[in-house]
Order: structure tokens, then C-alpha cells, then sequence
């Protein structure tokens, strides 16, 4: 602002032409940035003036060290090309009443194509593996046992948790217009925040019946009955659903001004509450401590729970008992640990070294790579599986062989 020449109110600038500079773009925080030259485009609005900003196109060759926050100071200050400050308080805001455009990869322009493909295949990949998780339960009754049952849901939450995300992430791949209205943005939270809770649940709930199969093995049956693992999942859809949607729909009672650009490919919690009109930070406390509450407390209980597991096996006489003990529960923690390892990281990490870039990544782990990755570890470490999908190829060209 100081650099600016002394307007004078007696003069009239029917059109002023604001330039962000490297020097700012190269030093300063983005969202900082942002909020400075908005925060001009105010400071200049009683000269009643069109205010237009322009800046530094990205050049070729120089990495995206540099080009990133250039880019994206263009995404969020040039909407449409200009700003346009009319006759209002300084202290209000345009209402966001319509839609929300999602930035996402915007900044590489010439992967899209690519990253639509890898994302295409991973997402194609995640469905015929949950699938076919649910088929082999459902069509051997040798994996009609409790750790199986909790298996075949958790399958059926990743597909619908990775649905939530990525159909829509790979049609603004394709698209210059990256929007999304705000009741779809709303939808996608719902379904992506229950599914990720309800999972956090059941994850716990299949951490206790691992305890039980290995700490008191005799009474297995009689604690872990059909009526008993049914309650522990419907206790984990109960708890997701009605945690997730009293959260969400306070989010989304939340009013939305200012830019609508979301430096994100899906509606996230944190993102969509950096648009709210109001002081978020009790919001934003709020978020956190039920993340504390909800998240954490059955991450405790299946740290409890694999800590008496641990102690079991360890006191085996033979090395052969431990490895076949420890072998019925390492798929769980390793998915476990895919899971809990990002969600803790993105939800819980201090503000001061979150960037928008680093928040896609993280949460590209937890909506695209998990929910691919959860069918091969059960799969590929499992005897039973393995030996359930080669009985049922078995059957199935055994059939095909007697129709002909």
C-alpha cells in the first residue's frame, strides 16, 4: 500500500490495475498474499474504482517451487479475470450462495490428463477388490466367522468412503470449471465424514475381537456371537452417522463469503471453514475436540487392545505359536496403521505447518491409496482368503465345464 501514489479524493480512478510481483509470491504465505491484495482492493474502493489484478504467468522450466504459489494467487485473486469492489461497508462480505469452486490440481495443468488415468485405474482397481472381499465372504461359509463379517463391512465402507471423493475428483480432472454446489459440498461431507468415523469404530471393534481370539481363546465363540458382532458394527454406524451429520450440518449452518475457491479437490472439513463469514476458531475447537473424542478414543482402545495382544503372544512357549498368533491380527494393524497414520496426521498436526499442498497429498493417501491398498494386505497375507478365491474359481469353471 505504501508504494501506491497518493490518490486523492478529488480525483476520479475509473480503473486501476494492481500487479502481484515475484518478490511477494516467492517470500509471503499464499493465503497471506491473498488476504493483502483483497484487503487493498477494499483500502481503494472509496475512489470508487474497477479493480483489476494481474500477475506473473508461471514460466516453463523453473519447477513448481515457483510456479505453484504463482499459480494459485491467480486462481484465488483473478476470479474471472477482475474484482469489483461496489459501494459497501469495508467490513462485509459477498455471500457465497451457490457454489464452491474446487482448486484441487489446478496448478498442473499438463498432468490432468495423466492424473486422471493413475486415479481412473486406482479407484477401478479399489472397487473390484472390496467387491470381490465381499463376494469370497459372502460364497464360503468357511469365512463365516466374526473377523470375516467385520472384514465384509469394513470392504463395503471403502467403497462407499473412496465414492464419496473420487468420481467427482476425476471429473474436474477433465473440466476447466472445477464447481461444486454448496449442497453437493455438503452431501460429499456427510458421506465422507460418516463412512471415515464409522470406520474408526469399526476398526476398534475389530481390534477387540482379534484380543479375544488370541487373549482368551476358549470363550471365543460364546463372546464373539453373530448377535454380538452385529451390535459392535451397528454401534459404529450409529456412532459415525449421528456424530458426523450433527457436525456437518453445523458446519453447513455456517455462513460463506469472500472467495469461493477451495484450495482442495473435496470438501474437507478444514478447508470449507476457512470460507466462513464468522470467527471460526470456537468452530474450530469444537472440530478438534471431537476429532480428540471420536477419533482418538478408538485408537486408544485399539492400542489397549493390541498391547494385551502383544503381552499373549510373547508368552507362548513356541516360536511357531507366536508367528501363527501374530500372523491372525498383522493385516489388521497394518491397515490400521494406513489408516490412523494420515487421518491423526491431517486432523490433529498444529496449523502453523499445514499448506494446501500438503493437505492433498495427505488426504489423497486416506481417500485413494487405503482404501486400494486394505483388500491387498487381507488378501495377499491370508491363507483362508486365498484358499476361499481358489475353491470358488474352482466351482465356478467346474460349473462351466458341466453346462457344456
Amino acid at each position: 500500500m505504501e508504494r501506491l501514489p497518493r490518490l486523492k479524493t478529488s480525483d476520479h480512478y475509473p480503473f486501476l490495475l494492481l500487479h502481484v510481483g515475484t518478490n511477494d509470491t516467492a517470500k509471503n504465505d499464499f493465503e497471506q498474499i491473498t488476504a493483502d491484495y483483497v484487503a487493498l482492493g477494499r483500502r481503494i474502493k472509496e475512489f470508487e474504482a474497477q479493480v483489476v489484478f494481474s500477475s506473473i504467468l508461471p514460466v516453463e522450466g523453473k519447477g513448481l517451487g515457483r510456479d505453484r504459489p504463482i499459480v494459485e494467487v491467480n486462481v484465488e485473486v483473478n476470479i474471472e479475470g477482475e474484482m469489483t469492489y461496489s459501494e459497501r461497508e469495508p467490513d462485509e462480505n459477498q455471500t457465497i450462495s451457490e457454489v464452491f469452486i474446487l482448486v484441487g490440481f489446478s496448478y498442473l495443468t499438463r498432468l490432468q490428463i495423466l492424473l486422471f488415468l493413475v486415479f481412473l485405474v486406482i479407484y477401478l482397481v479399489t472397487l473390484v477388490g472390496n467387491l470381490l472381499t465381499i463376494l469370497l465372504i459372502k460364497l464360503n461359509p468357511s469365512l463365516h466367522t466374526p473377523m470375516y463379517f467385520f472384514l465384509l463391512n469394513l470392504s463395503f465402507l471403502e467403497i462407499c468412503y473412496t465414492s464419496s471423493v473420487v468420481p467427482q475428483l476425476l471429473a474436474h480432472l477433465l473440466v476447466e470449471q472445477k464447481t461444486l454446489s454448496i449442497a453437493g459440498c455438503a452431501a460429499q461431507m456427510y458421506i465422507f465424514t460418516i463412512m471415515g468415523l464409522t470406520e474408526c469404530c469399526l476398526l476398534a471393534a475389530m481390534a477387540y475381537d482379534r484380543y479375544i481370539a488370541i487373549c482368551n481363546p476358549l470363550h471365543y465363540r460364546t463372546i464373539m456371537s453373530g448377535q454380538v458382532c452385529a451390535q459392535l458394527v451397528g454401534a459404529s454406524w450409529t456412532i459415525g452417522i449421528l456424530v458426523e451429520v450433527a457436525q456437518t450440518t453445523w458446519i453447513f449452518s455456517l455462513p460463506f463469503c469472500g472467495s469461493n475457491r477451495i484450495h482442495h479437490f473435496f470438501c474437507d472439513i478444514p478447508p470449507v471453514i476457512k470460507r466462513a463469514c464468522t470467527d471460526t476458531s470456537k468452530n474450530q475447537i469444537v472440530v478438534l475436540a471431537l476429532s480428540v473424542l471420536f477419533i482418538m478414543s478408538p485408537f486408544l482402545l485399539i492400542i489397549l487392545s493390541y498391547i494385551c495382544i502383544i503381552s499373549t503372544i510373547l508368552k507362548l512357549p513356541s516360536v511357531e505359536g507366536r508367528r501363527k498368533a501374530f500372523s491372525t491380527c498383522s493385516s489388521h494393524l497394518m491397515v490400521v496403521t494406513l489408516f490412523y497414520g494420515t487421518a491423526l496426521f491431517t486432523y490433529l498436526r498444529p496449523k502453523s505447518i499445514s499448506t494446501p499442498e500438503g493437505d492433498q497429498l495427505i488426504s489423497l493417501m486416506y481417500t485413494v491409496v487405503t482404501p486400494v491398498l486394505n483388500p491387498i494386505i487381507y488378501t495377499l497375507r491370508n491363507k483362508e482368503v486365498k484358499g476361499a478365491f481358489r475353491k470358488t474359481i474352482g466351482k465356478s469353471i467346474s460349473s462351466h465345464n458341466q453346462r457344456n
